[in-house]
């Protein structure tokens, strides 16, 4: 009782001042719950494009894009478009039980059906102009042979796309046919392309040839080319961009929603892929990319065959994911080591280079021309060549982790539904800002401009769709708290 009357007390004192710098009454939930309907409208209504999304929009909706321009007629897979703002929906649902916001995630997922490839994943984007169609292999279309079949693991875009469409077939209780059809044949397809030493390839049409991808150990070449080769790595075995850890992630929450052993499988399948591509001494860590030999290969013209410092971390975390998942100590064995090497990698600050070099372990860099070199003097923007490293936080998870009892090492199951979170002051904080931010269309419209238009381009106040599935959950997440 005593903390309920604390709770109204913080609650009555929070204000929000206006131009006039009069204090606003507290956010009710009546309040938050029309807020969280006019956004949801203005987004399906005014946004959308046949049900799908992209990054970033001008004010006035007239000029938008993904990781490029895009035409009305052309949505976006990868995050934080499509996939992103389906979640935000769902997740809008699970806590406030609106049927409002399961009808437009439904919706979001149907987009997500219509472009889905022949292959079995997606491309970056879809096009719903018939015309344009016509390019692409798309399923829900007539066959078409000649059409682009080419399925993208790339920045989370078809683990994001097949996670968010499972979300929704689970919530559905697996009887809308569409989606169920579409998740199934997604999942078939990764463990189709999965390669026999368990990596996947960057991009996929269709199954690998299991005798040009013989299982071996990780070493380095005798020699290689300090000139990008422009060869294509589409089909080389990636941990870049977090490519293994979608799809591991991705076939876990498979094998959890549908019971279904074989994702499971070829996650801990996975697994064994990391053993075998942790490099020899003297640098027991990973490369972002390998070609079939096995040995660190080039990607992009700035990617060059080398040791990486930020993909390493994200694979330790990958190994440690696998151990709560199945208590086999074989996939933290690596881990002491490529910590070590991390620490005595460390650059000034804390920091990690992109790029090593092989055997000599320099850190590589490039020009704003492209020409591989050891200094750090002239990069190229719009790429990152350092990061942070974060080796003494994953050291200690690693220890707590290593010597956790078998009942505390396992990951909390999916949640069947979100759980609705406390009631307090910050979260109301939060939520009545983000109503005040909303305009009288119900857009949250900020200060920004588009990235691929050009420095000619007007655009200094921006609809972003990452805001939007941000401000729709924090907002959902007043409405359900307790």
């Amino acid at each position: 009782m005593l903390e309920r009357v604390l709770l109204s007390v913080l609650l009555a004192g929070l204000i929000w001042c206006g131009g006039n710098g009069k204090a606003a009454e507290p956010l009710s939930k009546a309040e938050a719950r029309a807020a969280l309907r006019r956004a949801v409208e203005f987004f399906r209504t005014q946004v959308s494009t046949s049900g799908g999304y992209l990054w970033c929009y001008s004010e006035d909706l007239s000029r938008r894009e993904g990781e490029g321009k895009a035409s009305p007629t052309t949505v976006w897979v990868q995050p934080p478009g499509t996939p992103t703002v389906g979640g935000a929906y769902l997740t809008a649902h699970e806590l406030t039980r609106d049927e409002v916001y399961l009808q437009a995630a439904r919706e979001t997922a149907l987009a997500l059906v219509r472009g889905q490839l022949r292959s079995g994943g997606w491309d970056y984007r879809i096009d719903f102009d018939p015309q344009k169609r016509s390019g692409y292999a798309y399923r829900t279309e007539a066959a078409n042979e000649k059409g682009r079949n080419i399925s993208t693991l790339d920045d989370d875009t078809t683990q994001a796309a097949l996670r968010f469409l499972m979300r929704v077939d689970r919530v559905l209780q697996f009887q809308d046919a569409k989606i169920h059809e579409a998740a199934q044949y997604a999942l078939d397809a990764l463990l189709k392309v999965q390669y026999p030493n368990g990596a996947w390839p960057q991009r996929f049409s269709a199954p690998p040839d299991p005798a040009r991808y013989p299982v071996l150990k990780a070493s380095y070449p005798e020699s290689w080319s300090r000139t990008f080769p422009g060869k294509s790595y589409s089909d080389y075995y990636t941990f870049n961009d977090n490519t293994l850890a979608d799809t591991i992630t991705t076939l876990l929450e498979a094998a959890e929603i549908y019971q279904d052993a074989r994702y499971r499988t070829a996650a801990e399948k996975a697994g064994e892929f990391i053993l075998l591509a942790q490099m020899p001494d003297p640098q027991p860590a990973w490369a972002q990319q390998y070609d079939a030999r096995m040995q660190p290969a080039w990607a992009r013209k700035f990617e060059p065959p080398s040791i990486t410092g930020g993909e390493t971390q994200g694979v330790l975390q990958i190994l440690m994911r696998l151990y709560r998942e199945t208590g086999q100590r074989e996939y933290l064995e690596p881990i002491p080591r490529a910590l070590d090497y991390i620490q005595q990698s460390e650059l000034p600050g804390r920091r990690l280079a992109r790029f090593y070099e092989l055997q000599t372990n320099r850190p590589l860099y490039f020009t704003k021309q492209y020409e591989l070199t050891y200094d750090d003097g002239d990069l190229p923007t719009h790429y990152s060549f350092q990061s942070h490293s974060w080796v003494d936080a994953v050291r200690a998870q690693y220890q707590r982790l290593a010597a956790a009892p078998p009942e505390l090492r396992k990951p909390r199951p999916l949640k069947h539904a979100v759980r609705a979170p406390r009631l307090t002051a910050s979260l109301a904080a939060e939520a009545q800002a983000i109503v005040a931010a909303l305009d009288e269309r119900g857009a949250w419209v900020e200060a920004g401009r588009l990235r691929y238009h050009g420095e000619d381009d007007p655009t200094r106040r921006i609809v972003s769709s990452s805001t939007f599935a941000q401000r729709l959950q924090k907002l959902a997440q007043f409405v359900a708290a307790e």
